[in-house]
């Protein structure tokens, strides 16, 4: 038995869609709108309740957990927490102000100390992972080379366990995301006239354990890209989830934009 520890994004929905009918799972809903309340084995869940979701977890003898989707970081001041909540609290706080990696870190050590295995969030769906190569029929030019070099240099500058995962370079000034999120990061960026250029590269987290929270993309990504003006997206090797390849890359195509991964 498998215990899928869903929240938000499409990425949760596409495993879901996979295994259903091929799994033995429960899932626990860390969503707002409990989106998987329709399935009879979801269990919707607060994040507080740390104590809850392990108990679910070892009433259905579920020794191995799959993490997917974003979890917006609560307001720990105001967490309604269970007994194992309190218990496990204070280290989840610590973590929490290094940053999204030592906290994920943190609850994969708490699973491991109550013998629950974390696996790969990608176990079910390896044909979301994109290896090396060019998925386009643009390439990248010798100035967006120079834009994917400039955008790389500033995510190594980041702190090893900052949240970033994205960033957008173009004549020679670097936008990083903030908490928010990639897709917000892209609102804020206007398109230059009617001129394409300018890179998103979405790398891992500096530190990041590869089994949770790979970065993201897919058609929803690259309509805004193309709102702001953005020419391609890079990412990283086998560290990547990638959804709706086939729209997405036909997409690609039809507005000469490119997709690269390193």
């Amino acid at each position: 038995m498998i215990g899928l520890i869903f929240g938000e994004t499409d990425f949760p929905k596409y495993i879901y869609k996979k295994i259903k009918d091929k799994k033995k799972y429960i899932i626990i809903d860390l969503t707002k709108k409990k989106l998987f309340k329709k399935d009879k084995d979801s269990f919707s869940v607060s994040i507080g309740q740390l104590g809850k979701i392990i108990s679910i977890l070892k009433q259905h003898n579920c020794k191995k957990v799959l993490l997917a989707g974003k979890v917006q970081k609560p307001n720990f001041s105001k967490l309604r927490l269970d007994f194992k909540g309190v218990y496990y609290i204070p280290r989840i706080i610590k973590k929490a102000k290094l940053g999204d990696v030592a906290l994920l870190k943190e609850i994969i050590d708490i699973f491991k100390k109550e013998r629950i295995q974390t696996i790969s969030s990608t176990i079910f769906t390896p044909e979301l992972n994109l290896s090396k190569g060019n998925y386009s029929k643009l390439k990248p030019n010798l100035k967006d080379k120079i834009d994917i070099k400039n955008a790389l240099k500033a995510l190594n500058k980041s702190s090893q366990y900052s949240h970033i995962q994205g960033a957008v370079s173009r004549n020679n000034i670097v936008i990083l995301e903030k908490r928010e999120g990639t897709q917000k990061m892209l609102k804020k960026i206007k398109k230059i006239k009617n001129i394409t250029n300018g890179v998103l590269v979405k790398f891992p987290k500096k530190k990041q354990d590869y089994r949770v929270d790979l970065p993201t993309i897919g058609l929803k990504t690259f309509k805004q890209c193309k709102m702001s003006g953005i020419k391609g997206i890079v990412l990283k090797h086998k560290r990547n989830i990638f959804l709706d390849k086939k729209k997405t890359i036909k997409y690609a195509n039809k507005n000469k934009m490119f997709i690269l991964v390193k």
